[in-house]
């Protein structure tokens, strides 16, 4: 039946391990107060922020300095790798998940607490490794790109999970590999009691040597942790405290899981409380306000996201929409969380919010006071394509309504789900087709559709290639029995995330340069086939040499062709056909030994990384040009303003990518001022949705602004942009990156 489980003593005695090592940094408030730089009321209005619109003051000074100090890196800059090993004599012979449990166990004892007398919420995941994505001690690659179920978690807590845990070992019918890791699961839940004891410890220590406030809030903090996150919250504040403990404790031992739908998770409690007079919005906001302040923790971590910025911890959180039942989720805690980002400008909990055509105005008025202050913090699902999508896939309707995101914007079933993505540049299929690429020989063809049956010929090879891959995938892999302890069915199955225990598996293909391929067709169509300027050959030849000599030529397909994103009927038909055929290659194998393979479209900054790759384009760009980036037009060809891009991209039919396919817009600031800015603001959102977009991320940033901020960074350290699925402080961008956001269409909305 496999190795029994060791108890939380017997590891302490057996790795010579004391449960109260560890650094605890106690900062009481009047040092807390000395180390803020400035008051309250300037500590975000001053710092950095001198290209945002005012907007209300509802937090607390207090709150604001917190804010203030994380922002600026205070608690990322303190992190430090884990010291402790774990001892190979004693763990010699365990199985992988066994030694990973330990080294949770060992992180649990000995990682450094960090508690602050002025914070609502206690928790920090404050190992470096963690935020490098390894697993520490154990130095195992960590997960990201899901979203665990939370939901789950709060409602049983800890103690009915270790009971699922206990029916499921009773039940029988185990081998020892299942069993062992079932008791490897137990062992993570005795390590986030050991680190949950440790933070009481701490706060009646501080409690001891404080008094007054400082000693009433660490007295609450210490009653709601000896409850929760083991069993179910009965308040606002302990449900708040809940999931902090849950997300962090994974965060602490490097997993990077997306939150879901917070305001769903966490409204009936605020609305509770609120109906007995326990708390008041006021009061809930600072609460919440802690849990994006604490959110920060891993900001100014050395070298964290490399040259695409930092924030890149994939920490999502899903607004809005409707629940499994089909009734509309926005309440009181989705409108807090809006107030808080718009305060605070906290980019690192990236925001989805979920549309339909019955959101309520005071929504979309809220999203659009929001987006004007820049950042790229809040984006748009169109949830009636996205839940159409799901369905075609084959999730029922409760299921399909349920959706979150994987930390980006693919979607998937919060904590039921083990999702990836295969991203590929699907201009390359093209440029090699016609020989546009040195070391392929040009080729010709009698007519267009020949042409176009070889480039689909070589997208073909690849999606196969991509059905053989998923074919074995997620059949071993990495231990996970922290993280699959909030995933369905890996308790039943009694197997891992990487080891077919979740209840759903998808694999994805997402094409990158969709709207280049299309852009280029559109090209070659016209000047060889049609017009017969000149033959395929010469194109090709004209590619290699990167258009020398043939500027006139580059510039008059600038100024006579419209492409895609200028609403125009021919270039959005070729955008549709290129679109049309790959989805529905992708199709012909929905679903294989028991891996679902949803067409996506991305490129999430990729076009960086192809753009060495890739040669001069029939559309007219030189080689090594930052080209399309996900499902939007390439940078510069978009001309005839935002409504244009928006119907271009609404005649592809989303349900056909149930993975995703995402449009950019960057809207000038002055465009957006005012009364007529947000009704302006909300009418696209409208648009949006019923025109049967999929995704839209909305940045309000000036170009200028952003060339200063490139020559000037000292100036702006809290700009944040939007680059994909999350957001980043511009400043921490490398020049490639920056010069992509800078080149993207700067749009101005009538």
């Amino acid at each position: 039946m496999g190795r029994a489980r060791m108890s939380r003593r017997d590891f302490v005695r057996a790795s010579g391990a004391s449960a109260v090592t560890g650094a605890t940094f106690l900062i009481g408030a009047e040092s807390a107060m000395r180390a803020a730089p400035l008051d309250g009321k300037q500590a975000l209005k001053d710092w950095g922020n001198p290209w945002r619109p005012a907007c209300p003051q509802r937090l607390t000074d207090q709150t604001r300095i917190l804010a203030h100090r994380a922002i600026a890196g205070e608690h990322g800059r303190g992190m430090a790798r884990s010291t402790a090993k774990l001892d190979e004599a004693k763990v010699k012979g365990m199985s992988a998940d066994m030694r990973y449990a330990h080294a949770v166990m060992l992180a649990a004892q000995t990682a450094p607490l960090r508690i602050n007398a002025d914070e609502l919420l206690v928790g920090s995941a404050s190992l470096l490794e963690a935020a490098g994505h390894v697993t520490p001690i154990a130095g195992n690659p960590s997960t990201s790109h899901t979203t665990i179920g939370f939901a789950r978690g709060l409602s049983e807590g800890y103690d009915g999970i270790r009971r699922r845990i206990q029916a499921r070992l009773q039940k029988g019918g185990l081998d020892a590999k299942q069993t062992d890791f079932l008791q490897a699961m137990e062992l993570c839940l005795d390590a986030a009691d050991v680190w949950r004891d440790r933070q009481i410890a701490a706060l009646k220590e501080l409690a001891s040597t404080s008094s007054g406030a400082v000693r009433a809030r660490c007295r609450k903090l210490v009653r709601m942790l000896e409850r929760v996150p083991n069993q179910p919250p009965r308040t606002f504040h302990e449900a708040v405290q809940s999931l902090w403990s849950m997300w962090c404790f994974q965060r602490l031992m490097g997993n990077w899981s997306g939150i879901g739908r917070i305001d769903e998770m966490l409204g009936p409690y605020l609305q509770a409380d609120l109906a007995a007079k326990r708390i008041t919005l006021d009061e809930a906001r600072e609460i919440l306000a802690h849990f994006w302040i604490k959110g920060c923790e891993w900001i100014g971590v050395p070298g964290a996201g490399g040259g695409s910025g930092d924030a890149q911890f994939y920490q999502n959180i899903v607004l809005a929409g409707i629940d499994a039942n089909g009734r509309e989720v926005t309440n009181e805690v989705t409108y807090l969380v809006l107030d808080i980002v718009e305060e605070l400008h906290i980019s690192d909990f990236p925001i989805a919010v979920r549309l339909n055509r019955n959101s309520p105005d005071r929504l979309l008025r809220r999203i659009a006071e929001v987006q004007r202050h820049g950042g790229g913090i809040v984006a748009l699902y169109n949830e009636e394509k996205v839940i159409a999508g799901l369905q075609r896939m084959g999730f029922s309707l409760p299921e399909a309504r349920s959706f979150a995101n994987d930390g980006c914007w693919e979607v998937l079933i919060p904590g039921k789900t083990t999702f990836s993505y295969v991203p590929f540049d699907i201009l390359a299929h093209l440029q090699d087709a016609i020989g546009a690429r040195a070391g392929i020989p040009p080729r010709e063809y009698a007519s267009f559709d020949e042409l176009y049956a070889a480039y689909a010929a070589s997208l073909r090879a690849h999606i196969t290639a991509h059905h053989a891959m998923a074919d074995t995938w997620c059949t071993g892999g990495t231990s996970t029995p922290l993280l699959s302890l909030l995933v369905d069915d890996c308790i039943e199955r009694a197997r891992g995330y990487y080891e077919r225990g979740s209840r759903y598996y998808i694999l994805s293909p997402h094409a990158g340069g969709m709207a280049d391929v299309a852009n280029s067709l559109l090209v070659i169509k016209e000047l060889v086939y049609d017009r017969k300027v000149l033959t395929l050959a010469d194109m090709a030849e004209i590619l290699r040499s990167n258009w020398s000599g043939q500027e006139h030529l580059r510039n008059k397909i600038a100024k006579t062709f419209e492409f895609y994103g200028n609403d125009s009927e021919a270039a959005d038909a070729m955008m549709q056909r290129v679109f049309d055929d790959y989805t529905a290659m992708v199709a012909e194998v929905p679903q294989r030994n028991g891996v679902l393979r949803p067409a996506g479209i991305s490129t999430f900054g990729r076009q960086i990384e192809y753009a060495p790759h890739r040669a001069a384009t029939a559309s007219g760009a030189h080689a090594g040009t930052y080209l399309a980036s996900n499902c939007s037009p390439a940078p510069g060809t978009d001309l005839h303003g935002p409504t244009a891009v928006l119907r271009s991209y609404c005649k592809l039919d989303f349900e056909r990518t149930p993975s995703g396919a995402t449009l950019e817009l960057k809207l000038h600031p002055e465009s957006v001022k005012g009364e007529k800015g947000v009704m302006a603001m909300a009418a696209l959102m409208r648009t949006f949705v019923q025109l049967g977009g999929w995704y839209l991320h909305v940045d309000v940033v000036d170009s200028a602004l952003l060339a200063d901020a490139q020559a000037h960074p000292e100036k702006y350290p809290n700009l944040s942009v939007r680059i994909a699925g999350w957001s980043a402080r511009f400043a921490t961008l490398n020049k490639q990156w920056q010069d992509m956001i800078i080149q993207r269409t700067q749009q101005y909305l009538a």
